[in-house]
């Protein structure tokens, strides 16, 4: 079994006093059940995350992060981040920039991208390696199982030590995190890690860990109102750009607005904010009508509309035309897949494509726009080549019905291999249900 901060405790644990010993021990343990013969040791939790991220197409052997941003534009991010005012506290109490620093801080968002790090140059360097570094995806789906992941997953502190993390290069390592909360609504806003050498973790770790999340909580709760409310009061002053974040992909859309709460959306308010994330000239009243209603479309409508998200986002739009104002940086899921894939990151642009956009809306513009981007996956996953891109997007719910990728892929591995069978017993049952 092992305990909540990642101890196995089926082996004597001598993290702290023979950690040499101790990652010998669990590197034989994930060598078995990684070759099919589950040791024991390994909690099943753990094994479950492994399985996930196995099936998520993260290599054990080779595997390198997802990008989500350059790290630049990461940078940019974090400055508009909410919890870009805890840094300075939290560099403070756990970072070590000294000569002979040999751990990281590391911040990510809710999502467990890479916003801020903080160490030596030396755990600089080291993190380099392993595109540690702003911007990577440090998810389950996108690095594998790791101490930040877990976190996201169970909501609690987490400890992994070398072998508990799926990737191999990474046995070298041991990770504290712990979840930060938004402390008037309780959503994750972000993860808080430390992170170096495994010989690096003391008995201390995680006790310092948890200190810097209630230090962080207790700071953005005397940063004043929660995000939701602060956010009714629009954008930042003295020059500072604001970020609106849209998740438009999937059946929940929602609105970040610097780093706050994620705000639900309607799916009619989606719908308006997903056309004016596609065209940056704006649009009239009177042409948003005619997209979203048709001839007995009324500008009135669309005008009460704007108010409402208005009340709900601040000033984020501007009128005569309709368009994101000038002093918000949009960043929506669908515009970071095409990001991707017009940089020719195909497997990073997959990663980020878990499901078509709004998939509940049947308005035509958005069903246009909608197969315009899983078109744009799916050729660029066929023209891959890569037999690994190919699974994953046939077995996903958006390249079910792909049979061009699953000759593709036929023809890389034979129709008498396992992985093609699954495939096309998958294609056969989606084929079934639209007939129905």
């Amino acid at each position: 079994m092992r305990t909540g901060t990642g101890a196995i405790t089926h082996l004597p644990d001598l993290r702290f006093t023979a950690p040499a010993e101790y990652a010998r021990t669990l590197r034989k343990a994930h060598e078995a059940t990684i070759s099919g013969s589950p040791d024991p040791s390994i909690s099943p939790s753990l094994i479950k995350s492994w399985q996930r991220s196995l099936a998520l197409g993260i290599d054990p052997d080779q595997h390198r992060p997802v990008h989500r941003h350059d790290v630049s534009e990461a940078r940019s991010l974090s400055a508009g981040h909410r919890l870009a005012t805890v840094m300075p506290a939290l560099s403070q109490l756990l970072a070590d920039e000294s000569a002979a620093g040999r751990h990281l801080l590391i911040v990510t968002d809710r999502q467990g991208e890479v916003l801020w790090r903080v160490g030596s140059r030396q755990a600089l360097r080291l993190a380099d390696s392993l595109e540690f570094v702003e911007g990577a995806d440090w998810s389950e789906a996108g690095v594998g199982t790791n101490a930040i992941s877990e976190a996201l997953v169970t909501g609690a502190p987490a400890q992994l030590f070398s072998a508990e993390h799926l990737v191999r290069t990474h046995h070298d390592w041991a990770c504290t995190a712990a979840p930060i909360r938004d402390p008037y609504t309780g959503e994750v806003v972000g993860v808080l890690d430390v992170s170096g050498p495994f010989e690096s973790v003391t008995p201390d770790s995680l006790r310092m860990v948890r200190c810097g999340v209630r230090l962080a909580e207790e700071l953005l709760k005397s940063s004043g109102a929660p995000a939701a409310r602060q956010q009714s009061g629009g954008t930042h002053t003295g020059g500072v750009r604001s970020t609106l974040l849209l998740t438009l992909l999937g059946d929940k859309p929602s609105a970040e607005l610097d780093g706050g709460a994620r705000l639900p959306l309607t799916l009619r308010r989606a719908e308006i904010l997903a056309l004016l994330a596609s065209r940056t000239q704006g649009w009239s009243a009177d042409e948003l009508a005619y997209q979203l209603h048709g001839e007995d479309g009324a500008a009135t409508a669309i005008r009460t509309e704007m108010h409402r998200i208005r009340s709900v986002l601040g000033n984020v739009v501007e009128p005569n035309p309709y368009r994101f104002s000038s002093v918000i940086r949009v960043t929506t899921d669908v515009s970071v897949v095409a990001d991707h894939l017009r940089n020719g990151r195909v497997a990073e642009a997959l990663a980020a494509y878990p499901a078509k956009l709004l998939n509940r809306s049947t308005n035509l513009s958005v069903e246009l726009m909608r197969d315009e981007l899983n078109e744009a996956v799916g050729a660029s996953v066929r023209s891959s080549g890569d037999v690994q891109l190919m699974l994953r997007w046939c077995a996903s719910d958006m390249g079910a019905s792909d049979t061009e990728a699953a000759a593709a892929m036929a023809s890389l591995i034979g129709p008498g291999d396992p992985r093609f069978q699954l495939v096309r017993a998958r294609m056969e049952r989606v084929d079934r249900e639209l007939q129905s």
